[in-house]
């Protein structure tokens, strides 16, 4: 048996509960998963990094990353956007794996320059897109992978939050460009960039719109007030280099929605939905029925049921970073490549660029 593989993990808010809890739960429920060390909790404040890592079961803390990447098998840069590049450049210039959050940078620019580095090393370097862990997900793209929809011809994608609709909510580091580089594009709308990337293919032209509807939040300390610099919600029309087309939507002021994250893909044979609010379900056309039906993927022989629990007994949100962290951790081990890599990161950067430089020219652009 080999040793565990050491980790050392940027931040400890959302992303590291999330993903702490995952690396937890691996081998209660993935025998053959690697053995992991959680090694080292990376932070800023000393007192409520020791608290967060007793609580993720760390066993120590830096409050540098510096002294870190060089240290540990693993990388995990949980951190906001604009903290992504650096310390992951140097974690990959150290031969350490790594797996950057999306979006895998505030910038183009940024997002070239930790692509380029991930092209030098030999270290798995992922984006967490966990929402290709879903087991729904990987039942839809066999069947289109599989020809069972036949040829796409439109795809659309919104992912819909409601936690800025209040004027008053306080700014953050989510609603300041400099840090988070933009909006609900970024935030939410990466995420659907990949999946249609992973299910229908890559985008070749685009069409789109932001907006910000608040311009100044109360600050995060109470003293004042800050301005919004990036979008609170954009529409994208999209044509694929299939020929296919599409929509992509995405709000953090969509009132009543509070994770609605939606796909509805359509070919010449047949057409699907999913719903992350219903993410084991899996709504299906096919040419005869007079309708849609609804599938449960709970079967153990769906994709990642086999460990998990008995038919119909759900999973959750969660789970799909336990499924994420299995694959990468196993690519780690294994010497083998992993996807979605920074190529695909990069890839979801070109066309979040490409969405806010036709709003800002007012026409359609392609992606470059």
């Amino acid at each position: 048996m080999s040793d565990p593989l050491s980790v050392g993990m940027l931040g400890y808010g959302f992303m590291g509960k999330a993903h702490a809890n995952a690396l937890a739960r691996l081998p209660m429920f993935v025998p053959d998963a690697p053995a992991v060390e959680r090694d080292v909790l990376v932070g800023r404040d000393e007192a409520a990094l020791a608290e967060a890592a007793d609580r993720l079961g760390f066993a120590r803390t830096a409050t540098d990353w510096r002294d870190v990447v060089d240290e540990v098998d693993v990388f995990y840069n949980l951190g906001p956007n604009h903290v992504h590049p650096e310390p992951t450049i140097a974690a990959l210039e150290a031969g350490t794996a790594v797996l950057c959050e999306k979006p895998m940078a505030p910038t183009l620019e940024d997002a070239e320059r930790m692509a380029a580095a991930a092209s030098d090393t030999d270290s798995p370097a992922a984006v967490g897109f966990n929402y290709r862990y879903v087991p729904a997900i990987q039942y839809a793209k066999r069947l289109i992978d599989a020809g069972e929809l036949g040829d796409i011809r439109q795809f659309r994608g919104r992912y819909l939050q409601d936690w800025l609709v209040d004027s008053e909510a306080p700014a953050s580091w989510r609603t300041d460009a400099e840090r988070a580089g933009s909006g609900a594009l970024g935030d939410l709308g990466a995420h659907t960039v990949d999946l249609v990337r992973y299910l229908v293919g890559d985008i070749e032209r685009v069409s789109g719109q932001t907006t910000t509807f608040v311009d100044e939040r109360p600050a995060a300390d109470g003293e004042g007030s800050e301005p919004v610099t990036v979008d609170d919600a954009f529409s994208a029309q999209v044509r694929f280099e299939s020929g296919a087309a599409g929509t992509l939507e995405a709000s953090r002021v969509a009132v009543g929605r509070k994770n609605d994250h939606t796909i509805e893909i359509e070919g010449t044979e047949g057409a699907l939905r999913f719903s992350l609010e219903r993410l084991n379900e899996l709504e299906l056309y096919r040419p005869g029925n007079r309708g849609f039906e609804t599938v449960l993927v709970t079967e153990e022989d769906d994709p990642f049921l086999e460990n998990w629990w008995p038919p119909g007994h759900v999973l959750g949100w969660e789970h799909t970073f336990v499924h994420e962290n299995q694959a990468f951790l196993a690519a780690v081990d294994d010497g083998e490549p992993y996807a979605p890599a920074f190529v695909d990161g990069l890839a979801v950067q070109r066309v979040l660029d490409a969405v806010e430089r036709s709003a800002d020219a007012g026409e359609e652009v392609g992606v470059r």
